[in-house]
């Protein structure tokens, strides 16, 4: 018998925090992505450029968001004390693949669709082109950016990402699960060790070289500072953990101040205040909030066809009005988060097994 539709309602087990700072990236996330792909946006920026060039430059960062909350939630499915849990390490890459995968099947030929029929008059840089089919099959196996095939949709390159991290922590604790067989006197938590020290390397080398992002190496850093931060929120002596989150933050950001490191250390650390005191979180526990952040990922796959669309009616009847083009963002930014509700109703809720830890949903922005 299959089961019901998972409903769009809080629980009280959900962690703390987690689907309200989810919920909070996914509007930044939208709104970048509203005033970076026009032509709406472009008409709203003449008259409010500082707004236009914030949510352009500093919406962004909220990516990080989603990387230290996914950090979190792998921790508390892979190591939960920092030891791994799991034995057949293949199957759960394969299921983390089947939970990614359909939703974004889904919304890839949703965009697809779309831009097929608004190409012909929307004559804008932002409507991909008709797809090959190596470009196809670069996203079925969510290389695209590592083989150079142009992404179907805006953001798809942070799907890709998030399988890399969490297939890299896999193999990470299944190496150091093997190796504390064989040689017994290794401790029993040398895969924190590994986090710690690949971490290290990533806030240190690879997150400085651009040419990087489109692998999890750039990005391991902001991953490894949410997975420390689960081992602080669960530990009897959390204050070994925050130095250590601490320390790697602050050095990054003395060899090379980067605002989206800042922005991951305080998310980070701020995960840990929410578990160790949950007086501290009960105001992000409004309905809508806990609710928008648990489809989060469906918002995020869906909302440039609905850009798309948007844009494509809005510049054919008000190419220039400032009033409707504004209000044009705000309805795309309305009609996204339905568009994202009807997919989770009807693709992402289904694929979730009857059982799963709790707040341990997919952390793509």
């Amino acid at each position: 018998m299959k089961p019901p539709v998972a409903a769009l309602t809080p629980s009280a087990q959900r962690l703390p925090g987690i689907d309200a700072l989810k919920a909070l990236g996914c509007v930044l996330i939208v709104w970048h992505h509203l005033a970076f792909y026009g032509p709406m946006s472009d008409v709203v920026h003449t008259a409010a450029p500082g707004l236009m060039n914030w949510l352009y430059d500093y919406a962004r960062m909220a990516v990080q968001v989603f990387l230290v909350v996914g950090g979190f939630l792998a921790a508390s499915v892979l190591a939960p004390q920092g030891v791994a849990v799991f034995r057949q390490p293949g199957r759960l890459i394969l299921r983390r693949y089947q939970r990614l995968a359909p939703p974004l099947f889904v919304a890839l030929l949703v965009t697809t669709l779309v831009a097929a029929l608004v190409r012909p008059w929307l004559p804008h840089p932002s409507v991909p082109d008709i797809p090959s089919l190596w470009q196809v099959l670069a996203h079925v196996f969510l290389l695209q950016d590592i083989v150079g095939q142009e992404a179907l949709s805006a953001g798809i390159w942070y799907v890709a990402i998030d399988f890399q991290l969490f297939v890299m922590m896999v193999l990470l604790f299944t190496l150091a699960s093997c190796a504390h067989r064989r040689w017994p006197g290794l401790p029993a938590r040398a895969g924190v060790m590994g986090v710690a020290l690949l971490a290290a390397a990533s806030l240190a080398v690879f997150n400085r070289h651009a040419a990087l992002d489109m692998t999890g190496l750039y990005f391991f850093g902001a991953y490894a500072l949410g997975m420390l931060a689960w081992w602080a929120s669960h530990s009897p002596r959390p204050a070994r953990w925050l130095l250590v989150i601490v320390v790697l933050g602050v050095l990054a950001l003395v060899l090379d101040f980067r605002g989206r490191l800042l922005v991951a250390l305080v998310v980070a650390l701020g995960l840990v205040a929410l578990q160790r005191s949950r007086q501290a979180g009960r105001w992000l526990q409004t309905p809508w909030l806990l609710q928008l952040g648990q489809m989060s990922y469906s918002v995020f796959l869906i909302h440039f066809a609905v850009l798309l669309a948007v844009n494509a009616v809005v510049s054919q009847l008000w190419p220039t009005q400032l009033v409707a083009n504004a209000l044009g963002m705000l309805a795309a930014f309305g009609l996204s988060l339905l568009a994202g509700q009807a997919l989770y109703l009807g693709v992402e809720s289904r694929r979730r097994p009857a059982r799963v830890p709790p707040g341990a949903g997919v952390s793509a922005p």
